[in-house]
C-alpha cells in the first residue's frame, strides 16, 4: 500500500484510509538522559465517538496507550484540535491520567472545546507560541416535549460542572461559569494568565508518524487481535514483538498520581545528580553513604547562614556608608533650617507676624512644617505695620504730656 505522507488527514478527493494507524498512533524516541522512553501522540482532529477517519475516539487512544512499551516514561500529547465530545474527551482524559508515564500535552494550534479540557487535565500544559485555547458551556441538539428539554438543560448542567471541576484543578477557583458562557477565545499568553497553560514554549517534536517503521499491515474487517497487530506495526521494531497491555492504574482518589516506580527513578536521578556520583546505576547503599559524607562535611564546617532581611558588606565599605549617611543627613538638617528661617522672615516682612512671637512660630515649623507655612498662609499682610502709613505736624498726646513735664525740649522751627 502505498500512501500520501503529505496529509495526516483524508478529505476531498482523497482516498479513505483503510485502517486508523495510517493516521493515528505513537512514535517513540529514547529520552534525553536515555533513562526510558518519550512517547508522542498526535490528537490533530475532531473528538468523536465514530473514531475511524471521522475523529479520534477513546477506542483509538486506547489502543495507542496499550500499544506502548514499558519503557516509556514520557507522553507528549501534541493538540491541534476543535473538540468534540464531552463523554469521549473525559475518557480520553482520564486514560492518559491513568498511564504511569507523565503526561505532556503540546497544543500546536488550537485546543477548543472538549480538546481544551483534555490539555488542562495533563500533568503539564505547554502553549506553542501564536497558539489558542478556547473554552465554552456543553451543548446539545435536543428533540422533546417541555420535560424531556428541562431533563436535558440538567443535563447539561451536570456536564458543565463536570468540566468545571478539571479547569478549577488546574487554575483554582474562577468566575467559571460567566467565562464559559462567553466562549471565551484566548491567546497562548492569556492562556498562561488564566492559569489553564503552564508555559508557552517550542516543544521538539519527534518526527512524522507516516514514516514510523518499514512494515504497514492492512486490515479490512479484521478482529481486535489482528488490528492490535497492525497498531504494533507503527512502532519501532524492538517492540513489534511485544502484544499490547493494559495501561497501569493508580491509586484511587488521586487522578494525576502516577506509579510510584517512576517518582521514585526521577527521585534517584535528582539525588544522584546533587550528590555528584559518578555512577548512574549506583545502589541505594551507595547513595545513602555518599548523603551521610556529605552530611558529615556540612557538620564539620558549618555555613554561616545570616537571617533573612540581613545584608552583609565589607567594613570598610560600611564604614564609608555611615560616613556618607552623616554627611547627607547634616546636608539635609541645614536645608531644612534655611527654609524655616526664610518662612518666618517672609512672614516677618509680609507683615503677618511681629517680631515678639518669631521664635514661637519658628517651633511650631519643628513641630510641624506643612500645617504652620498653612496657617501664615492664612493670616493677612500687615496685620503688624511694616510700612509708613502717613505723619501729622501735630505733637501726639504722649508728646504733649512729655513736653508740659518738661521731659523734652520743644523743637525749634528754622
Amino acid at each position: 500500500m502505498t500512501k500520501n505522507a503529505r496529509f495526516n488527514r483524508y478529505w476531498g478527493n482523497e482516498s479513505l484510509p483503510k485502517s486508523k494507524a495510517d493516521f493515528f498512533n505513537a512514535v517513540t524516541t529514547p529520552t534525553p538522559s536515555g533513562d526510558g522512553t518519550v512517547a508522542t501522540i498526535r490528537m490533530y482532529g475532531p473528538i468523536d465517538s465514530w473514531g475511524g477517519f471521522w475523529g479520534i475516539s477513546t477506542k483509538d487512544v486506547g489502543q495507542v496507550l496499550d500499544a506502548l512499551d514499558d519503557s516509556v516514561t514520557q507522553i507528549i500529547l501534541r493538540i491541534n484540535s476543535p473538540g468534540g465530545e464531552v463523554f469521549e474527551g473525559v475518557s480520553i482524559l482520564n486514560m492518559l491520567r491513568a498511564h504511569k508515564a507523565s503526561v505532556t500535552a503540546v497544543v500546536d494550534g488550537l485546543a477548543a472545546s472538549a480538546a481544551s479540557f483534555i490539555a488542562a487535565g495533563c500533568d503539564e500544559t505547554v502553549m506553542s507560541p501564536g497558539t489558542q485555547m478556547m473554552i465554552h458551556s456543553p451543548s446539545v441538539i435536543a428533540w422533546g416535549n417541555a420535560a424531556e428539554l428541562r431533563k436535558t438543560a440538567d443535563i447539561l448542567d451536570g456536564l458543565e460542572a463536570s468540566i468545571i471541576s478539571i479547569y478549577v484543578g488546574k487554575a483554582g477557583e474562577k468566575d467559571w461559569a460567566q467565562l464559559l458562557a462567553d466562549d471565551t477565545w484566548m491567546t497562548a499568553e492569556e492562556t498562561v494568565a488564566l492559569g489553564l497553560a503552564d508555559r508557552i514554549a517550542v516543544i521538539p517534536d519527534a518526527g512524522e508518524t507516516e514514516t514510523v517503521g518499514d512494515r504497514i499491515v492492512v486490515v479490512e474487517d479484521g478482529d481486535v487481535e489482528d488490528l492490535a497487530r497492525m497498531r504494533m506495526s507503527y512502532l519501532p521494531d524492538r517492540m513489534a514483538a511485544r502484544s499490547p497491555e493494559l495501561p497501569d492504574s493508580v491509586e484511587p482518589g488521586d487522578p494525576n498520581r502516577k506509579d510510584n516506580v517512576v517518582a521514585y527513578d526521577d527521585l534517584k536521578a535528582g539525588i544522584i545528580e546533587r550528590l555528584g556520583v559518578t555512577d548512574a546505576n549506583a545502589s541505594d547503599e551507595t547513595l545513602l553513604a555518599a548523603l551521610d559524607e556529605s552530611l558529615g562535611e556540612q557538620a564539620e564546617h558549618p555555613t554561616f547562614v545570616a537571617p533573612e532581611g540581613t545584608v552583609v558588606v565589607d567594613s570598610q565599605v560600611f564604614a564609608t556608608l555611615q560616613s556618607d549617611a552623616t554627611a547627607g543627613r547634616q546636608a539635609r538638617d541645614e536645608q531644612n533650617k534655611n527654609r524655616r528661617d526664610a518662612i518666618v522672615a517672609s512672614a516677618l516682612k509680609d507683615g503677618r507676624i511681629s517680631a515678639a512671637n518669631r521664635d514661637t512660630w519658628r517651633d511650631n515649623l519643628e513641630t510641624d512644617e506643612e500645617r504652620t507655612t498653612k496657617l501664615l498662609d492664612t493670616l493677612p499682610k500687615n496685620t503688624v505695620p511694616v510700612e509708613e502709613i502717613g505723619h501729622s505736624d501735630e505733637p501726639s498726646t504722649v508728646d504733649s504730656l512729655a513736653l508740659a513735664a518738661g521731659w523734652v525740649t520743644p523743637k525749634k522751627e528754622a
